[in-house]
Protein backbone atom coordinates (compact mmCIF):
# COMPACT_ATOMS: atom_id res chain seq x y z
CA UNK A 1 0.00 0.00 0.00
CA UNK A 2 1.48 3.42 -0.71
CA UNK A 3 1.74 6.09 1.86
CA UNK A 4 -0.38 8.98 0.35
CA UNK A 5 0.08 11.20 3.32
CA UNK A 6 3.57 12.74 5.20
CA UNK A 7 6.28 10.60 5.97
CA UNK A 8 10.01 10.59 4.73
CA UNK A 9 9.96 9.29 0.89
CA UNK A 10 11.29 6.43 -0.02
CA UNK A 11 13.57 8.19 -2.57
CA UNK A 12 13.55 11.69 -3.38
CA UNK A 13 15.34 13.54 -6.48
CA UNK A 14 16.24 17.48 -6.30
CA UNK A 15 17.15 19.05 -9.11
CA UNK A 16 18.69 16.43 -11.23
CA UNK A 17 20.29 17.49 -14.22
CA UNK A 18 21.94 15.87 -17.04
CA UNK A 19 23.27 17.15 -20.64
CA UNK A 20 24.71 15.42 -23.31
CA UNK A 21 26.25 17.32 -26.51
CA UNK A 22 23.53 18.64 -28.11
CA UNK A 23 20.74 17.06 -25.52
CA UNK A 24 19.74 18.53 -22.15
CA UNK A 25 18.46 15.27 -21.22
CA UNK A 26 17.21 15.64 -17.70
CA UNK A 27 16.52 19.46 -16.99
CA UNK A 28 15.97 19.84 -12.86
CA UNK A 29 13.65 16.99 -12.06
CA UNK A 30 12.32 16.71 -9.05
CA UNK A 31 10.58 13.42 -7.95
CA UNK A 32 9.26 11.80 -4.94
CA UNK A 33 9.12 7.68 -4.23
CA UNK A 34 6.90 7.32 -1.20
CA UNK A 35 7.44 3.27 1.07
CA UNK A 36 5.28 0.74 -0.87
CA UNK A 37 4.16 3.27 -3.70
CA UNK A 38 3.79 2.19 -7.61
CA UNK A 39 5.15 5.10 -9.23
CA UNK A 40 4.94 5.25 -13.02
CA UNK A 41 7.21 7.26 -14.88
CA UNK A 42 5.79 8.59 -17.95
CA UNK A 43 7.05 10.33 -21.49
CA UNK A 44 7.67 9.92 -25.34
CA UNK A 45 10.33 8.38 -26.68
CA UNK A 46 14.01 10.77 -25.56
CA UNK A 47 11.52 12.32 -22.93
CA UNK A 48 14.78 12.15 -20.54
CA UNK A 49 13.24 8.41 -18.80
CA UNK A 50 15.98 6.52 -19.36
CA UNK A 51 18.60 8.56 -18.47
CA UNK A 52 17.12 9.56 -15.20
CA UNK A 53 16.46 5.94 -13.92
CA UNK A 54 20.92 5.13 -15.04
CA UNK A 55 21.48 8.16 -12.99
CA UNK A 56 19.06 6.91 -9.58
CA UNK A 57 20.77 3.27 -10.20
CA UNK A 58 24.11 4.72 -10.67
CA UNK A 59 25.20 3.92 -14.25
CA UNK A 60 25.19 7.86 -15.06
CA UNK A 61 26.54 10.55 -12.69
CA UNK A 62 24.03 13.74 -12.49
CA UNK A 63 25.51 17.42 -13.50
CA UNK A 64 23.45 19.00 -11.31
CA UNK A 65 21.02 18.01 -8.11
CA UNK A 66 20.99 15.62 -5.77
CA UNK A 67 19.72 12.13 -4.21
CA UNK A 68 17.93 11.85 -1.03
CA UNK A 69 17.67 8.07 0.17
CA UNK A 70 15.22 7.74 3.21
CA UNK A 71 15.96 11.39 3.93
CA UNK A 72 19.63 10.82 3.75
CA UNK A 73 21.62 12.59 1.13
CA UNK A 74 22.95 9.77 -0.69
CA UNK A 75 25.82 9.26 -3.79
CA UNK A 76 24.88 6.48 -6.03
CA UNK A 77 28.56 5.94 -7.49
CA UNK A 78 27.57 2.69 -9.69
CA UNK A 79 25.21 -0.12 -9.85
CA UNK A 80 26.73 -1.74 -6.97
CA UNK A 81 26.35 1.29 -4.56
CA UNK A 82 22.50 1.02 -5.84
CA UNK A 83 22.11 -2.29 -4.69
CA UNK A 84 24.46 -2.04 -1.25
CA UNK A 85 21.41 0.33 -0.55
CA UNK A 86 18.43 -1.62 -1.73
CA UNK A 87 17.97 -0.43 -5.19
CA UNK A 88 16.83 -2.87 -8.33
CA UNK A 89 16.38 -2.21 -11.50
CA UNK A 90 15.33 -4.15 -14.76
CA UNK A 91 16.38 -2.67 -18.20
CA UNK A 92 14.52 -2.62 -21.27
CA UNK A 93 17.65 -3.97 -23.24
CA UNK A 94 18.91 -6.87 -20.77
CA UNK A 95 21.70 -6.86 -19.62
CA UNK A 96 22.94 -10.67 -20.07
CA UNK A 97 25.98 -12.61 -20.92
CA UNK A 98 25.06 -14.93 -23.77
CA UNK A 99 27.47 -17.10 -23.72
CA UNK A 100 26.64 -18.19 -20.10
CA UNK A 101 23.77 -20.23 -18.42
CA UNK A 102 20.67 -18.47 -16.81
CA UNK A 103 22.33 -18.72 -13.11
CA UNK A 104 26.04 -17.53 -14.03
CA UNK A 105 24.30 -14.50 -15.18
CA UNK A 106 22.03 -14.42 -11.98
CA UNK A 107 25.56 -14.80 -9.61
CA UNK A 108 27.32 -12.11 -11.57
CA UNK A 109 24.35 -9.68 -10.97
CA UNK A 110 24.71 -11.19 -7.11
CA UNK A 111 27.14 -9.56 -4.09
CA UNK A 112 29.99 -11.78 -2.88
CA UNK A 113 30.87 -15.58 -3.80
CA UNK A 114 27.69 -17.78 -4.46
CA UNK A 115 26.61 -21.49 -3.81
CA UNK A 116 25.78 -22.32 -7.43
CA UNK A 117 23.70 -25.25 -6.01
CA UNK A 118 21.82 -23.21 -3.63
CA UNK A 119 21.24 -20.47 -6.07
CA UNK A 120 19.98 -22.78 -9.07
CA UNK A 121 17.47 -23.92 -6.34
CA UNK A 122 16.46 -20.14 -5.27
CA UNK A 123 16.07 -19.04 -9.13
CA UNK A 124 14.12 -21.88 -9.54
CA UNK A 125 11.64 -21.34 -6.54
CA UNK A 126 11.76 -17.83 -7.07
CA UNK A 127 10.65 -17.76 -10.84
CA UNK A 128 8.16 -20.23 -10.03
CA UNK A 129 6.51 -18.79 -7.09
CA UNK A 130 6.29 -15.57 -9.22
CA UNK A 131 4.75 -17.10 -12.17
CA UNK A 132 8.14 -16.80 -14.53
CA UNK A 133 9.92 -20.23 -14.59
CA UNK A 134 13.44 -20.14 -15.48
CA UNK A 135 15.68 -23.06 -16.25
CA UNK A 136 18.84 -22.40 -14.10
CA UNK A 137 20.95 -24.64 -16.66
CA UNK A 138 19.49 -22.87 -19.51
CA UNK A 139 22.25 -20.81 -21.71
CA UNK A 140 21.06 -17.35 -22.53
CA UNK A 141 21.42 -17.24 -26.19
CA UNK A 142 19.21 -19.92 -26.47
CA UNK A 143 16.30 -17.92 -24.74
CA UNK A 144 13.50 -15.84 -26.36
CA UNK A 145 13.26 -12.35 -25.76
CA UNK A 146 10.56 -12.72 -23.25
CA UNK A 147 12.77 -15.60 -20.95
CA UNK A 148 15.70 -13.15 -21.07
CA UNK A 149 13.79 -10.77 -19.78
CA UNK A 150 12.06 -13.03 -16.87
CA UNK A 151 16.35 -13.50 -15.95
CA UNK A 152 16.76 -9.44 -14.93
CA UNK A 153 13.11 -9.58 -12.66
CA UNK A 154 14.51 -12.77 -10.88
CA UNK A 155 17.79 -11.12 -10.53
CA UNK A 156 16.76 -8.38 -8.82
CA UNK A 157 13.77 -9.97 -6.83
CA UNK A 158 16.49 -12.66 -5.26
CA UNK A 159 18.57 -9.66 -3.87
CA UNK A 160 15.31 -8.14 -1.57
CA UNK A 161 15.17 -4.82 -3.31
CA UNK A 162 13.56 -1.89 -0.97
CA UNK A 163 12.93 0.19 -4.57
CA UNK A 164 12.42 -1.40 -7.85
CA UNK A 165 13.13 0.25 -11.01
CA UNK A 166 10.90 -1.61 -13.78
CA UNK A 167 11.69 -0.45 -17.67
CA UNK A 168 8.93 -1.77 -19.76
CA UNK A 169 8.33 -5.01 -17.61
CA UNK A 170 5.29 -6.56 -19.62
CA UNK A 171 6.33 -5.66 -23.27
CA UNK A 172 6.80 -9.16 -24.17
CA UNK A 173 4.58 -10.83 -21.99
CA UNK A 174 1.24 -12.28 -22.57
CA UNK A 175 -2.55 -10.82 -20.82
CA UNK A 176 -2.25 -13.47 -18.03
CA UNK A 177 1.74 -13.67 -17.95
CA UNK A 178 1.38 -9.91 -17.49
CA UNK A 179 -1.57 -10.14 -14.63
CA UNK A 180 0.93 -12.29 -12.85
CA UNK A 181 3.62 -9.93 -12.79
CA UNK A 182 0.76 -7.26 -11.83
CA UNK A 183 0.11 -9.52 -8.96
CA UNK A 184 3.71 -9.62 -7.91
CA UNK A 185 3.80 -6.19 -7.80
CA UNK A 186 0.82 -5.02 -6.03
CA UNK A 187 2.47 -7.87 -3.07
CA UNK A 188 5.61 -6.21 -3.28
CA UNK A 189 3.70 -2.93 -2.83
CA UNK A 190 1.88 -4.31 0.22
CA UNK A 191 5.49 -5.22 1.41
CA UNK A 192 6.83 -1.85 1.54
CA UNK A 193 8.72 -2.28 -1.58
CA UNK A 194 8.74 0.91 -3.89
CA UNK A 195 8.10 0.36 -7.52
CA UNK A 196 9.40 3.04 -10.41
CA UNK A 197 7.25 1.72 -13.43
CA UNK A 198 7.83 2.82 -16.57
CA UNK A 199 5.70 1.53 -19.57
CA UNK A 200 4.19 3.02 -22.77
CA UNK A 201 1.25 0.47 -22.06
CA UNK A 202 -1.04 3.37 -20.20
CA UNK A 203 -4.22 1.04 -19.63
CA UNK A 204 -1.67 -1.12 -17.40
CA UNK A 205 -0.61 2.20 -15.85
CA UNK A 206 -4.11 3.02 -14.46
CA UNK A 207 -4.34 -0.26 -13.62
CA UNK A 208 -1.41 -0.94 -11.16
CA UNK A 209 0.16 2.77 -10.30
CA UNK A 210 -0.72 4.86 -7.41
CA UNK A 211 0.96 8.14 -8.96
CA UNK A 212 2.40 9.47 -12.00
CA UNK A 213 5.08 11.90 -13.52
CA UNK A 214 5.01 13.08 -16.43
CA UNK A 215 8.22 14.28 -18.51
CA UNK A 216 8.52 15.71 -21.91
CA UNK A 217 11.54 16.85 -23.26
CA UNK A 218 13.69 16.43 -20.39
CA UNK A 219 11.36 18.32 -18.40
CA UNK A 220 9.23 17.49 -15.51
CA UNK A 221 5.35 18.65 -17.03
CA UNK A 222 3.16 17.48 -13.87
CA UNK A 223 2.27 14.47 -11.77
CA UNK A 224 -1.14 13.11 -11.52
CA UNK A 225 -3.12 10.03 -10.16
CA UNK A 226 -3.65 7.64 -13.19
CA UNK A 227 -6.52 5.94 -11.55
CA UNK A 228 -8.62 9.03 -12.42
CA UNK A 229 -7.11 9.62 -15.95
CA UNK A 230 -8.24 7.28 -19.09
CA UNK A 231 -5.39 5.90 -21.62
CA UNK A 232 -6.28 8.65 -24.06
CA UNK A 233 -5.46 11.87 -21.60
CA UNK A 234 -2.31 10.21 -20.14
CA UNK A 235 -0.95 9.62 -23.44
CA UNK A 236 -2.05 13.16 -24.76
CA UNK A 237 -0.45 14.56 -21.39
CA UNK A 238 3.06 13.05 -22.71
CA UNK A 239 2.95 13.69 -26.40
CA UNK A 240 1.34 17.16 -25.49
CA UNK A 241 -1.30 16.97 -28.35
CA UNK A 242 -4.39 15.22 -29.36
CA UNK A 243 -4.09 11.41 -30.06
CA UNK A 244 -5.46 9.38 -32.99
CA UNK A 245 -5.96 6.12 -33.61
CA UNK A 246 -4.40 3.83 -36.12
CA UNK A 247 -7.11 3.98 -39.12
CA UNK A 248 -8.18 1.06 -41.94
CA UNK A 249 -9.12 3.72 -44.53
CA UNK A 250 -10.32 0.82 -47.07
CA UNK A 251 -11.53 -3.10 -46.58
CA UNK A 252 -8.70 -5.28 -47.19
CA UNK A 253 -10.24 -7.06 -51.00
CA UNK A 254 -8.88 -10.86 -52.00
CA UNK A 255 -5.41 -9.47 -53.26
CA UNK A 256 -2.65 -12.20 -55.01
CA UNK A 257 -0.33 -13.76 -52.21
CA UNK A 258 3.23 -12.76 -51.81
CA UNK A 259 4.37 -14.73 -49.03
CA UNK A 260 2.98 -18.41 -48.75
CA UNK A 261 4.36 -21.22 -46.41
CA UNK A 262 3.28 -24.37 -46.76
CA UNK A 263 4.20 -27.56 -43.86
CA UNK A 264 7.57 -25.51 -42.95
CA UNK A 265 9.23 -27.86 -40.71
CA UNK A 266 12.59 -27.23 -39.44
CA UNK A 267 14.37 -28.60 -36.11
CA UNK A 268 15.83 -26.48 -33.83
CA UNK A 269 19.93 -26.12 -34.14
CA UNK A 270 19.81 -24.95 -30.65
CA UNK A 271 19.80 -26.45 -27.58
CA UNK A 272 15.98 -26.33 -25.80
CA UNK A 273 15.23 -24.46 -29.24
CA UNK A 274 11.69 -25.13 -30.31
CA UNK A 275 11.59 -27.27 -33.80
CA UNK A 276 8.85 -26.06 -36.01
CA UNK A 277 6.32 -28.47 -37.28
CA UNK A 278 3.82 -28.08 -40.35
CA UNK A 279 3.35 -24.26 -40.59
CA UNK A 280 0.97 -23.23 -42.81
CA UNK A 281 -0.37 -19.75 -43.69
CA UNK A 282 -0.07 -16.96 -46.42
CA UNK A 283 -0.51 -13.29 -46.45
CA UNK A 284 -2.02 -11.39 -49.42
CA UNK A 285 -1.63 -7.89 -51.50
CA UNK A 286 -3.41 -5.37 -48.74
CA UNK A 287 -3.15 -7.53 -45.53
CA UNK A 288 -1.81 -7.52 -42.15
CA UNK A 289 -1.70 -11.19 -40.84
CA UNK A 290 -0.78 -10.77 -37.16
CA UNK A 291 0.70 -13.86 -35.17
CA UNK A 292 0.65 -14.27 -31.32
CA UNK A 293 1.94 -16.49 -29.08
CA UNK A 294 3.78 -16.54 -25.54
CA UNK A 295 7.52 -15.92 -25.79
CA UNK A 296 9.65 -19.42 -26.58
CA UNK A 297 7.29 -21.30 -28.45
CA UNK A 298 9.08 -21.14 -32.28
CA UNK A 299 8.99 -16.88 -32.55
CA UNK A 300 12.86 -17.25 -33.12
CA UNK A 301 12.95 -20.42 -35.09
CA UNK A 302 9.86 -19.27 -37.60
CA UNK A 303 11.25 -15.68 -37.93
CA UNK A 304 14.77 -17.34 -38.61
CA UNK A 305 13.45 -19.39 -41.21
CA UNK A 306 11.65 -16.59 -43.21
CA UNK A 307 14.07 -13.89 -43.13
CA UNK A 308 16.49 -16.54 -44.47
CA UNK A 309 18.84 -17.27 -41.50
CA UNK A 310 17.79 -20.65 -41.55
CA UNK A 311 17.06 -22.48 -44.95
CA UNK A 312 14.73 -25.04 -45.21
CA UNK A 313 15.22 -28.47 -47.37
CA UNK A 314 12.06 -28.18 -49.08
CA UNK A 315 11.98 -25.71 -52.03
CA UNK A 316 8.25 -25.24 -51.88
CA UNK A 317 8.04 -24.61 -48.14
CA UNK A 318 8.45 -20.73 -48.55
CA UNK A 319 7.91 -18.93 -51.58
CA UNK A 320 7.64 -15.46 -52.77
CA UNK A 321 5.56 -13.99 -55.07
CA UNK A 322 5.43 -17.10 -56.61
CA UNK A 323 9.12 -17.93 -56.44
CA UNK A 324 10.87 -20.25 -54.16
CA UNK A 325 12.80 -18.52 -51.66
CA UNK A 326 13.57 -21.07 -49.17
CA UNK A 327 16.78 -21.93 -50.13
CA UNK A 328 18.01 -18.24 -50.61
CA UNK A 329 20.24 -16.06 -48.07
CA UNK A 330 19.08 -13.18 -46.38
CA UNK A 331 20.34 -10.59 -49.09
CA UNK A 332 18.51 -12.62 -51.95
CA UNK A 333 15.57 -12.68 -50.28
CA UNK A 334 16.00 -8.81 -49.90
CA UNK A 335 16.76 -8.57 -53.21
CA UNK A 336 13.34 -9.92 -54.14
CA UNK A 337 11.44 -7.80 -51.74
CA UNK A 338 11.57 -8.86 -48.57
CA UNK A 339 12.04 -6.21 -46.09
CA UNK A 340 12.40 -7.94 -41.91
CA UNK A 341 12.71 -6.43 -38.51
CA UNK A 342 13.72 -8.51 -35.63
CA UNK A 343 12.77 -8.96 -32.89
CA UNK A 344 15.97 -8.24 -30.76
CA UNK A 345 16.81 -4.00 -32.05
CA UNK A 346 19.97 -3.85 -30.31
CA UNK A 347 22.50 -6.48 -31.70
CA UNK A 348 19.90 -8.35 -33.81
CA UNK A 349 18.35 -5.36 -35.81
CA UNK A 350 21.70 -2.71 -35.62
CA UNK A 351 24.94 -2.36 -34.50
CA UNK A 352 25.10 -1.01 -31.34
CA UNK A 353 28.21 0.86 -31.67
CA UNK A 354 28.10 1.84 -35.52
CA UNK A 355 26.68 5.15 -36.40
CA UNK A 356 23.01 5.63 -37.90
CA UNK A 357 24.17 6.50 -41.59
CA UNK A 358 26.02 2.95 -41.19
CA UNK A 359 23.32 0.70 -39.96
CA UNK A 360 20.60 2.33 -42.46
CA UNK A 361 23.16 1.07 -45.17
CA UNK A 362 23.66 -2.79 -43.72
CA UNK A 363 20.33 -3.70 -44.83
CA UNK A 364 19.39 -1.01 -47.35
CA UNK A 365 22.29 -1.23 -49.70
CA UNK A 366 21.00 -3.45 -52.56
CA UNK A 367 17.55 -2.15 -52.45
CA UNK A 368 18.19 1.42 -51.95
CA UNK A 369 21.51 1.17 -54.58
CA UNK A 370 24.36 2.56 -52.01
CA UNK A 371 26.96 0.70 -53.49
CA UNK A 372 28.81 2.10 -56.40
CA UNK A 373 31.49 -0.13 -58.49
CA UNK A 374 32.15 -2.04 -54.70
CA UNK A 375 32.47 1.74 -53.10
CA UNK A 376 29.82 2.69 -50.64
CA UNK A 377 27.87 5.50 -51.87
CA UNK A 378 27.91 8.00 -48.66
CA UNK A 379 26.04 10.35 -49.87
CA UNK A 380 23.15 8.32 -50.85
CA UNK A 381 23.82 6.82 -47.59
CA UNK A 382 23.46 9.57 -45.66
CA UNK A 383 20.23 11.13 -47.43
CA UNK A 384 18.57 7.98 -47.12
CA UNK A 385 19.37 8.03 -43.02
CA UNK A 386 18.31 11.49 -42.75
CA UNK A 387 15.34 10.67 -44.54
CA UNK A 388 14.69 7.55 -42.22
CA UNK A 389 15.45 10.02 -38.88
CA UNK A 390 13.10 12.81 -40.37
CA UNK A 391 10.19 10.71 -41.46
CA UNK A 392 10.09 8.76 -38.52
CA UNK A 393 10.77 11.11 -36.38
CA UNK A 394 13.56 9.89 -34.56
CA UNK A 395 15.46 12.01 -31.82
CA UNK A 396 19.01 11.85 -32.14
CA UNK A 397 21.87 14.71 -32.72
CA UNK A 398 22.33 13.37 -36.36
CA UNK A 399 23.12 10.56 -38.39
CA UNK A 400 26.76 10.08 -36.98
CA UNK A 401 25.79 9.11 -33.64
CA UNK A 402 25.84 5.23 -32.85
CA UNK A 403 22.66 2.97 -32.46
CA UNK A 404 23.15 2.52 -29.26
CA UNK A 405 22.86 6.18 -27.92
CA UNK A 406 19.46 6.12 -29.19
CA UNK A 407 16.48 5.30 -26.43
CA UNK A 408 14.86 2.06 -27.09
CA UNK A 409 11.75 3.56 -28.64
CA UNK A 410 13.84 6.01 -31.03
CA UNK A 411 15.80 2.88 -32.14
CA UNK A 412 12.78 0.69 -33.19
CA UNK A 413 11.25 3.93 -35.17
CA UNK A 414 14.55 4.05 -37.37
CA UNK A 415 14.63 0.15 -37.89
CA UNK A 416 11.07 -0.09 -38.62
CA UNK A 417 11.63 3.41 -41.04
CA UNK A 418 15.02 1.52 -42.15
CA UNK A 419 13.36 -1.32 -43.42
CA UNK A 420 9.49 0.92 -44.31
CA UNK A 421 11.17 3.24 -46.97
CA UNK A 422 13.10 -0.08 -49.02
CA UNK A 423 9.17 -0.12 -50.09
CA UNK A 424 9.17 -4.11 -49.98
CA UNK A 425 6.54 -6.00 -51.25
CA UNK A 426 6.74 -8.52 -47.78
CA UNK A 427 7.58 -6.94 -44.38
CA UNK A 428 8.00 -9.23 -41.38
CA UNK A 429 8.04 -6.93 -38.51
CA UNK A 430 8.76 -8.91 -34.67
CA UNK A 431 7.52 -6.69 -32.39
CA UNK A 432 6.80 -3.56 -34.04
CA UNK A 433 6.19 -1.06 -30.96
CA UNK A 434 8.05 -3.02 -28.23
CA UNK A 435 9.09 -0.24 -25.71
CA UNK A 436 7.78 2.68 -27.94
CA UNK A 437 5.65 5.52 -26.68
CA UNK A 438 1.66 5.93 -27.67
CA UNK A 439 2.21 8.65 -30.13
CA UNK A 440 5.11 6.80 -31.84
CA UNK A 441 2.86 3.05 -31.72
CA UNK A 442 0.09 4.77 -33.40
CA UNK A 443 2.40 6.20 -36.27
CA UNK A 444 4.44 2.92 -36.43
CA UNK A 445 1.00 1.02 -36.88
CA UNK A 446 -0.55 3.71 -39.01
CA UNK A 447 2.53 3.24 -41.12
CA UNK A 448 2.09 -0.67 -41.24
CA UNK A 449 -1.65 -0.22 -42.40
CA UNK A 450 -0.95 2.03 -44.78
CA UNK A 451 1.58 0.15 -46.12
CA UNK A 452 -0.64 -3.08 -46.74
CA UNK A 453 -3.15 -0.71 -48.77
CA UNK A 454 -0.62 0.40 -51.01
CA UNK A 455 -0.33 -3.33 -52.11
CA UNK A 456 2.64 -4.69 -49.67
CA UNK A 457 1.67 -7.77 -47.67
CA UNK A 458 2.66 -7.82 -44.03
CA UNK A 459 3.40 -10.26 -41.02
CA UNK A 460 3.57 -9.20 -37.53
CA UNK A 461 4.72 -11.25 -35.21
CA UNK A 462 3.66 -9.91 -31.44
CA UNK A 463 2.89 -10.83 -28.16
CA UNK A 464 1.09 -7.15 -27.33
CA UNK A 465 -2.74 -8.59 -28.37
CA UNK A 466 -3.96 -5.14 -28.25
CA UNK A 467 -1.26 -4.60 -30.91
CA UNK A 468 -2.33 -7.36 -33.02
CA UNK A 469 -6.16 -6.19 -32.35
CA UNK A 470 -5.39 -2.76 -33.52
CA UNK A 471 -3.85 -3.80 -37.12
CA UNK A 472 -4.53 -6.97 -38.17
CA UNK A 473 -6.64 -8.21 -40.69
CA UNK A 474 -6.77 -11.49 -39.36
CA UNK A 475 -4.28 -13.29 -36.36
CA UNK A 476 -2.90 -16.80 -35.75
CA UNK A 477 -1.33 -18.25 -32.71
CA UNK A 478 1.90 -19.96 -32.26
CA UNK A 479 2.17 -22.41 -29.82
CA UNK A 480 5.04 -25.25 -29.15
CA UNK A 481 6.41 -24.92 -33.02
CA UNK A 482 2.60 -25.58 -34.41
CA UNK A 483 0.55 -22.69 -35.72
CA UNK A 484 -3.53 -22.12 -35.61
CA UNK A 485 -5.27 -21.54 -38.18
CA UNK A 486 -5.40 -17.07 -39.11
CA UNK A 487 -8.77 -16.11 -38.38
CA UNK A 488 -10.58 -13.16 -38.43
CA UNK A 489 -11.34 -10.20 -36.55
CA UNK A 490 -14.87 -10.55 -35.87
CA UNK A 491 -14.36 -14.37 -35.66
CA UNK A 492 -12.15 -14.90 -32.49
CA UNK A 493 -11.66 -12.72 -28.89
CA UNK A 494 -8.74 -11.26 -26.94
CA UNK A 495 -8.92 -13.75 -24.46
CA UNK A 496 -9.48 -16.71 -26.69
CA UNK A 497 -6.10 -15.72 -28.20
CA UNK A 498 -4.91 -15.57 -24.54
CA UNK A 499 -6.37 -18.76 -24.04
CA UNK A 500 -4.08 -20.03 -27.25
CA UNK A 501 -1.01 -18.37 -26.45
CA UNK A 502 -1.00 -20.05 -22.87
CA UNK A 503 -1.03 -23.21 -24.50
CA UNK A 504 -5.01 -24.35 -24.47
CA UNK A 505 -4.75 -25.36 -27.87
CA UNK A 506 -7.29 -26.31 -29.70
CA UNK A 507 -5.20 -25.51 -32.97
CA UNK A 508 -7.69 -26.17 -35.83
CA UNK A 509 -6.69 -27.84 -38.88
CA UNK A 510 -2.97 -28.41 -39.86
CA UNK A 511 -3.61 -26.26 -43.11
CA UNK A 512 -4.72 -22.68 -43.00
CA UNK A 513 -8.18 -22.77 -45.66
CA UNK A 514 -7.70 -20.18 -47.82
CA UNK A 515 -8.77 -16.38 -47.22
CA UNK A 516 -11.63 -15.17 -49.16
CA UNK A 517 -12.43 -11.11 -48.77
Amino acid sequence: MSDSGGGTPQLELRGITKAYPGCLANDHINLKIMPGEIHALLGENGAGKSTLVKIIYGVLEADEGEIRWVGDLVSISNPHAARKIGIGMVFQHFSLFEAMTVAENIALGMSGRQDMKALENRIIEVSNSYGLPLEPHRQVHTLSVGEKQRIEIVRCLLQNPKLLIMDEPTSVLTPQEAEKMFETLRRLSSEGVSILYISHKLDEIKALCHKATILRGGQYISECDPTKETAKSLAEMMIGTDLRAPEHHQAVKGGAVRLKVRNLTIDSDVEFGVNLANINFEVRTGEILGIAGVAGNGQIELLSALSGETRSSDVEAIMLDGKSIARLNPKERRDLGLAFVPEDRLGHGSVPEMTLAENAFLSGYSRMDLMNSGFIDNGGTAHYAEDIVKKFDVRTPGISHTANSLSGGNLQKFIVGREVLQNPNVIIVAHPTWGVDAGAAAFIHQTLIDLAEAGAAVLVVSQDLDELFAISNRIAVISEGRLSVGRELREITIEEIGLLMGGTHGMGEPVETPHVA
